[in-house]
């Protein structure tokens, strides 16, 4: 039986991707080319997950008509989910890209508030879910406790399945050393777990290991943009180069790379296999517009490619 992949989102959301000729300060800004999206880390990583053919489950939290307009839309694109009910209604994120500047504009709200029964009801869920793999990605919602994420880490080890986080700030810190089975920050987070600033190439790969040596997880899959992604046990490293691509966004890529990573590691393919199936997975993500727009075929297309070669991971032995 195939690997069970169960995704938690404390704090989704109703990706709202759209486009206006350009956005300026005092002025009714019109947009076009609306789309939206089911929102929110673990959400997306389910998404890229059920794309690429895995066994998976979107567990979330959801109140009020937004939460409702992002279950529709799970179903309708049939990603298995579950709903853990919260009273106050899911945020709305809105992405603008400026047409005149190519830039692009994200607003990003804080979520609603959650009681300390809702708390306790997702990790009630948890203890339900059957899974291989559990990956909780994306932020925490006002009112839930900082350490949550540590408390989901205890569930999740004590029924004896692997643990993935991906979040930030207090709550990344919080988490750090609780049975995390890979972690995956951005250079941002990871240099806020290190404490200084890893800017070359050789310090990343060292810094990583070094934090997986700590404890602080058993894996640690640094990503690093167009520099590609470091992955780092306690006794070895490796690096892989991003797949050369033109990016028309950059939301949910981390969670698309995240869940390629999951599914590679899920599967028993080797660390190098499972890292380039993640960065094939982001490099799709950024190609369109939305949120975590994965396409199967492109990432076929992109593993199968003859230039491919250039993603190819290099070791080090760093100490």
């Amino acid at each position: 039986m195939p690997p069970r992949i169960v995704t938690l989102t404390v704090n989704p959301a109703v990706d709202l991707a759209t486009t206006a000729k350009s956005v300026q300060p005092g002025h009714k800004i019109r947009t076009f080319n609306e789309r939206y999206d089911p929102g929110g880390g673990g959400i997306n990583v389910a998404r890229v997950i059920f794309e690429l053919g895995g066994q998976t489950l979107a567990l979330f939290a959801s109140g009020g008509v937004t939460g409702r307009f992002v279950e529709e839309m799970l179903t309708t694109a049939k990603v298995p989910s579950q709903v853990v009910p919260i009273r106050n209604a899911c945020r709305i994120s809105v992405t603008v890209h400026d047409q005149s500047s190519g830039l692009e504009y994200r607003f990003v709200p804080q979520g609603p508030q959650l009681a300390a029964s809702d708390c306790a009801n997702i990790l009630e869920a948890l203890h339900q879910v059957e899974a291989d793999w559990i990956v909780a990605s994306g932020s925490l919602a006002p009112g839930m406790p900082t350490d949550f994420y540590g408390k989901v880490a205890a569930v999740v080890s004590g029924r004896g399945s692997k643990f993935a986080l991906d979040t930030s700030g207090p709550a990344l810190a919080a988490a750090l050393g609780h049975g995390i089975s890979l972690l995956k920050p951005s250079l941002s987070e990871f240099e806020s777990i290190v404490g200084h600033e890893v800017r070359d190439l050789p310090s990343q790969m060292t810094q990583a290991r070094r934090l997986a040596q700590t404890g602080a997880a058993e894996m640690v899959a640094l990503s690093l943009g167009a520099g590609g992604a470091i992955v780092a046990t306690a006794d070895r490293v490796i690096h892989s180069p991003a797949f050369a691509v033109p990016a028309k966004t950059g939301v949910g890529a981390g969670d698309s790379f995240l869940a390629g990573l999951v599914l590679g590691l899920s599967e028993q393919r080797p660390a190098e296999a499972a890292l380039r199936l993640a960065l094939a997975c982001g490099a799709a993500a950024v190609q369109n517009v939305g949120t975590a727009a994965v396409r199967r075929a492109a990432v076929d297309a992109l593993l199968a490619d003859t230039m491919g070669q250039q993603s190819r991971p290099s070791r080090c032995s760093a100490a």
